[in-house]
């Protein structure tokens, strides 16, 4: 797994000596001299994790890293001090400048290595959201105010622990910023990991059962697959924390447990559980967006579009449970509500009319809003005889109950409905939507207020 990766120092010989490293593992490296340009890099750059010194002139490590953090461009990149510095508080200081981890020199190469394919997997699974998160901001869908609504919420917090004593110390302490419960019974904690938890704490060093296993179990599942890991582990067993990171643990904190390093990593991984969660929801609801007419909530017309064509070539497939049948609805005499009430009313009747057609189809049937005053509605593996039978109940539940106006008027409102089949191997979704139509029409042209099937020609 390679990636490219940002150097940071004001010392040229600590910067050749890390490139030289990273590029033997075949990372593409670039470098800054100073916390200023590495800004600027980031920025314009993006690379996929960056590697601070702490230690620079004008602006530190720390400093960089905060700006780094706010910056709605460069948030997302995770970082790793580097520093000569090992005391508590330096430790602390970086976490809470919001880095992903703290690393002292000299550097222990395989926990480096480690330490970024862990970091990049993670960058990688988020850039293509990413990417379709920006469309979305960019089309107005997104702003940063619901953004920052995500990012400091409460999270919530499995712990995993054989020792029910010291789980309880733990939750104390994490109690404190976040929800918390505790679990033994690594089963269990399995399944509840499955739902809305936004960060797991395990112990590492548990005898009672395998919690490397249970990592591997953990990352097999779809379900909990992107649910992050803090594992406790002892800070002697370096093949231990190798291999969990190799499996998929987000981050280590070390025996005995510093209470406030472990509430920093803890922040980190759940704003970073978060910041993936905005990406997804931001997406789902784009998708939504792109395919649900706002005015109904009803599926659009690209929506019809794509599965009428799916159903429609399933048909051509010879398939006889494959038959398609489509309704096409015309609100009669729409153009008067408009004129003699107002626009509004107008999409009153609209809104109205298409919670009737919801409420009076199949759960398989597909209604759309086609444009306008004009709906269809699909309906997969329906012959005709069943497709009239839905068209007409439609038709009466619109026309035997009046509309009732939010003005307090009530209006008779009716429907002309045409339906049409699809015919066999060679029919195609632009013939069967145009045989409906032409069902529309004749309905219109004898009186309004009817149901007229189109048979194939």
């Amino acid at each position: 797994m390679t990636a490219r990766v940002l150097i940071v120092d004001d010392i040229a010989a600590n910067v050749r000596l890390l490139q030289a490293k990273l590029e033997a593992e075949y990372y593409e490296t670039l470098t800054a001299p100073n916390g200023r340009i590495a800004i600027e890099m980031a920025i314009e750059d993006q690379p996929d994790i960056i590697l601070l010194d702490v230690m620079m002139p004008e602006i530190d490590g720390y400093e960089v890293c905060r700006q780094l953090k706010e910056h709605a461009e460069t948030r997302h990149i995770p970082i790793i001090l580097i520093t000569a510095l090992d005391g508590r508080e330096d430790r602390l200081s970086g976490l809470e400048a919001g880095a992903d981890d703290f690393l002292t020199k000299p550097v222990d190469d395989v926990v480096l290595m480690a330490r970024l394919r862990a970091l990049v997997r993670l960058k990688q699974m988020v850039d293509d959201l990413r990417a379709r998160e920006s469309s979305s901001r960019r089309a107005g869908l997104t702003d940063q105010a619901v953004y920052d609504r995500q990012i400091s919420a409460t999270g919530n917090v499995l712990i995993l622990d054989d020792n029910a004593r010291q789980a309880e110390r733990l939750m104390m302490q994490l109690g404190e910023d976040h929800r918390c419960a505790y679990e033994t019974d690594p089963e269990k904690a399995l399944k509840i990991a499955a739902g809305r938890v936004d960060l797991v704490v395990l112990n590492l060093t548990a005898k009672a059962f395998d919690a490397l296993r249970w990592v591997a179990h953990l990352r097999t599942h779809e379900a909990t697959r992107q649910r992050p890991v803090l594992a406790i582990i002892n800070a002697d067993e370096r093949k231990v924390m190798l291999k969990a990171l190799e499996l998929g643990v987000n981050d280590v904190v070390p025996r005995p447990v510093d209470m406030l390093e472990l509430r920093a990593r803890a922040r980190t991984q759940i704003k970073r559980k978060r910041y993936g969660d905005f990406l997804r929801n931001t997406l789902d609801r784009s998708l939504e967006l792109a395919i649900t007419d706002p005015l109904t909530h009803l599926n659009n017309r690209r929506f019809l579009d794509h599965h009428l064509n799916l159903a429609m070539a399933r048909h051509n497939r010879g398939a006889a449970e494959d038959v398609v049948s489509v309704l096409m609805l015309d609100i009669d005499h729409f153009k008067r509500v408009n004129d003699t009430y107002g626009h509004d009313a107008g999409d009153e009747v609209i809104r109205e009319f298409a919670r009737r057609l919801s409420l009076n189809v199949r759960a398989i049937d597909m209604p759309c809003r086609f444009g306008g005053e004009e709906f269809v509605v699909l309906m997969p593996g329906t012959d005709q005889a069943d497709a009239l039978h839905i068209a007409e109940r439609v038709r009466s539940q619109v026309a035997d109950t009046p509309f009732a106006l939010a003005d307090g008027h009530l209006l008779d409102v009716t429907v002309s409905v045409g339906v049409a089949t699809s015919r066999g191997v060679g029919d195609s979704p632009e013939s069967l939507l145009k045989r409906a139509d032409e069902g529309v029409y004749e309905a219109k042209q004898s009186g309004r207020n009817r149901v007229i099937v189109r048979a194939a020609a």
